[in-house]
């Protein structure tokens, strides 16, 4: 039996530049953090005395006869990709909802190739199961959307992305000084908005949208480089909150899904509430609100979103990792 842990990301800025149809003519950049909550993928030889020789389990549980009539898209592929034949069994948990903007589709692929790889007697580095996992879903399943969580996944960590017009990828990790990065989760608060919402129409309309905001986009990746600088002297975090604000400015307006009222007045009420920044995670639509918040203005801030759920997160150094059976 193998069991991978693999964590979910929280993007800062740069998202947008990870699309082919912006770093295939400038490259991108994406300032980008895994946190302390994961996707667990179980794989194990499925037993005998079962009736179906495919056995998958999520927030739905399919039993089938082959791989190909799989109806999970990414687990199916995945499965395509290493040739793996049943009888197999395998088993998806993850600590947050679907499509919450944290990267968890992308965590779920990495996962389970970290885990079909082990199956096989194999361990492959961060950057081939990044690779991997970005080739099942943009290239075979032809979702609009960019590398940067499968990297994400894959190194986990605190980093600088580089998304090269030759397809390449180059990880960058982050050395700050002591105490930076606990003083930046320090300052960080985190809301469901309840929403949930399928990436693809967001990301879709925005790689239609590239060639005319490219300049948005270019002011996007500049706050990627802005925040790596600001970090490698230790937490600002009104330097760090404003550029936060400043990229969430610019990434409402690549597509008309990314907002909406009732986020947007969630936004204004923290912010007049006393944060210094924040964002969206993800896509947009729904998902997470993230803010950069001061110590002494969190009791405010949480008053004024009082209707939403925080949830607390910390840092991850760690991509997708082997937890059963233990590394030697």
């Amino acid at each position: 039996m193998i069991t991978t842990r693999t964590p979910l990301r929280v993007s800062f800025a740069g998202g947008g530049t990870d699309l082919s149809e912006f770093y295939e003519r400038e490259y991108g950049a994406v300032f980008s953090t895994a946190i302390n909550k994961y996707v667990y993928v179980t794989v194990k030889r499925h037993g005998d005395l079962f009736n179906e020789p495919i056995r998958l389990s999520y927030s739905e549980t399919e039993l089938v006869e082959r791989v190909d009539d799989i109806e999970n898209s990414i687990a199916r592929e995945c499965l395509r990709l290493l040739e793996i034949e049943p009888p197999i069994y395998i088993s998806v948990v993850a600590d947050t909802p679907a499509s919450s903007g944290l990267g968890s589709s992308s965590s779920f692929a990495v996962g389970l190739l970290n885990a079909l790889h082990a199956y096989r007697g194999e361990r492959v580095s961060a950057g081939q199961l990044a690779e991997e996992a970005a080739h099942v879903e943009i290239d075979i399943l032809k979702r609009p959307m960019g590398k940067q969580d499968h990297y994400a996944a894959a190194y986990g960590g605190l980093n600088l992305f580089r998304f090269l017009p030759d397809g390449g990828v180059s990880a960058e990790p982050q050395r700050l000084p002591d105490g930076a990065l606990d003083d930046l989760f320090h300052h960080i608060m985190m809301f469901w908005t309840r929403f949930t919402r399928d990436s693809s129409s967001v990301l879709s309309e925005q790689q239609r949208n590239t060639e005319r905001k490219m300049d948005d986009l270019l002011a996007m990746r500049g706050h990627a480089f802005q925040l790596k600088a600001l970090m490698s002297d230790g937490l600002d975090p009104v330097k760090f909150g404003r550029v936060l604000n400043d990229t969430w400015q610019l990434k409402r307006q690549l597509a008309s899904k990314i907002t909406n009222k009732e986020i947007d007045t969630w936004y204004r009420r923290a912010m007049d509430a006393g944060a210094l920044g924040g964002k969206l995670c993800g896509a947009g639509g729904g998902g997470f609100l993230l803010f950069i918040v001061s110590p002494e203005r969190r009791a405010a801030v949480r008053e004024a979103l009082g209707e939403l759920r925080e949830i607390e997160i910390g840092y991850e150094a760690q991509g997708s990792r082997l937890l059963f059976p233990l590394a030697e």
